[in-house]
């Protein structure tokens, strides 16, 4: 990454960032589309079984993986002080703090699983299936938390097109490991569901595998010390990795989570409609893919700028970023009300399930604007390294308004399943506007000189 000087200039270094990054986030994300899409096509009892599993994991994986996201304003701010000597040091220390925790959630799962899916109303059929799927998780649990330091840190350094490459060598991999595992081809067994889980933890363990060899045999990594060799744990950086990537992890936790709750929550209502709850709810997850990706942009670039003081820059990266999202949004906005329907037909033939789906569609329109203010600012306090009023603000806006709305208009209301999208919609736009106040305060803190370094 480079100074800039001008807005042209800006715009030219944000593309430079965001587009690998966006391209990336999409690939990921359409791994857990095919995934649904695909169970969904072999019936509706594995679709369920799938929504299910993914939604006790997803939250889990997110807030772990999210404390290893504090990598990328640890890295970025280096970059930008040009305290280069810390870099390679943070990394592998954040790889043994990855491995730790990682076989700390192996050792949960093995316990846990089984009890939380016996206490839902679930019908047989999709229990089994969720069993069964997250078991087949649990073997890619390591490696994919590894491979989230090496990404943090490969972005941080604002090579994202590297971590775009690795996603796009993997996609197709992952696309045919579920086509082979869940319905049998080519002489696997016909798994279902639970093969898009094997296929997913296998791929984890081809992306971490590519990554590390990256890192051996670029220049520049090689130039940094990347991965030359073993430390003892350091727990100063340990402790550091932590501070920063902590709160990011909660945050990610508390908004990931809720959406997991809500899914949870529907278990008590028939198939159909946890199925077509679960196709809405992973085609909004696809298009939160462009806001997420221009916040995690600007905790890159914000980060820089932040590490060499430079904060009317950060703030010009804030505004191009918070308009991008917006505008984009609103515009996938327009063609998701305009092509409802057509999405809907893509998770599952079944007309009951297809016309459910379509409806929650329609309340994932309002999704759209709120990420669009939400994600960019989050991502530009990460870059500040303001980390603990995003976690509290995630916290409050989730789970102190947004779940206890959606649940008191889906109990005592005729709104049924909806009231919890409503809840969501309303818990969103409450966190969008406490982040824009938020953020107002550390740059007008940057302003005056009073911000104190992290």
């Amino acid at each position: 990454m480079n100074q800039t000087h001008t807005w042209k200039q800006k715009v030219k270094m944000m593309l430079h960032i965001l587009l690998p990054i966006f391209i990336t986030q999409v690939a990921m994300q359409f791994m857990v589309f095919f995934d649904t899409v695909m169970s969904g096509n072999f019936n509706k009892e594995n679709l369920a079984g799938v929504a299910i599993g993914a939604s006790l994991w997803t939250p889990v994986y997110t807030g772990v993986s999210g404390i290893f996201l504090g990598v990328t304003p640890i890295v970025a701010q280096a970059l930008g002080a040009r305290k280069k000597d810390r870099i390679a040091s943070s990394v592998i220390q954040s790889g043994y703090l990855a491995v730790a925790f990682g076989f700390v959630l192996i050792l949960a799962g093995a316990f846990a699983i089984e009890p939380i899916l016996q206490a839902m109303s679930l019908e047989p059929d999709v229990a089994e299936v969720a069993t069964h799927y997250l078991h087949y998780l649990g073997i890619g649990v390591v490696p994919v938390l590894i491979y989230t330091v090496l990404r943090a840190s490969i972005d941080g350094l604002g090579q994202t097109r590297v971590t775009m490459f690795i996603t796009l060598l993997s996609f197709p991999i992952n696309v045919l490991l579920n086509y082979m595992l869940i319905f049998g081809k080519f002489g696997f067994p016909a798994l279902g569901g639970a093969g898009s889980g094997l296929a997913t933890s296998i791929t984890y363990i081809i992306i971490m595998l590519i990554a590390i060899w990256f890192m051996k045999q670029n220049d520049g990594m090689r130039e940094l010390g990347m991965l030359s060799m073993f430390e003892k744990i350091n727990w100063l950086t340990w402790k550091e990795v932590l501070r920063i990537g902590t709160p990011i992890g909660l945050s990610i936790f508390f908004e990931v989570s809720i959406f997991a709750i809500v899914t949870l929550l529907m278990s008590n209502y028939d198939t159909i409609t946890i199925a077509s709850h679960q196709a809405a709810m992973n085609f909004a997850s696809l298009l939160y893919m462009l806001p997420l990706s221009v916040a995690m942009s600007l905790t890159i670039l914000v980060g820089f700028e932040v590490g060499a003081k430079r904060y009317e820059d950060a703030k010009q990266y804030a505004r191009l970023g918070i308009g991008s999202a917006i505008g984009l949004s609103a515009l996938c906005a327009v063609l998701l009300f305009l092509f409802s329907s057509d999405v809907a037909a893509l998770y599952n033939p079944e007309p009951e399930v297809r016309a459910l789906t379509q409806t929650f569609l329609f309340y994932a329109i309002f999704f759209q604007l709120s990420d669009a203010i939400a994600a960019p600012i989050q991502g530009t306090l990460r870059g500040y390294k303001d980390v603990n009023a995003v976690f509290i603000i995630a916290f409050i806006s989730y789970w102190v308004i947004g779940l206890p709305t959606g649940y008191a208009l889906a109990e005592f209301t005729d709104l049924d399943a909806y009231g919890y999208w409503i809840g969501l919609i309303v818990g969103l736009a409450f966190g969008a506007v406490g982040l824009f106040a938020r953020l107002a305060v550390i740059e007008r803190k940057a302003k005056q000189g009073t911000l104190k370094e992290a």
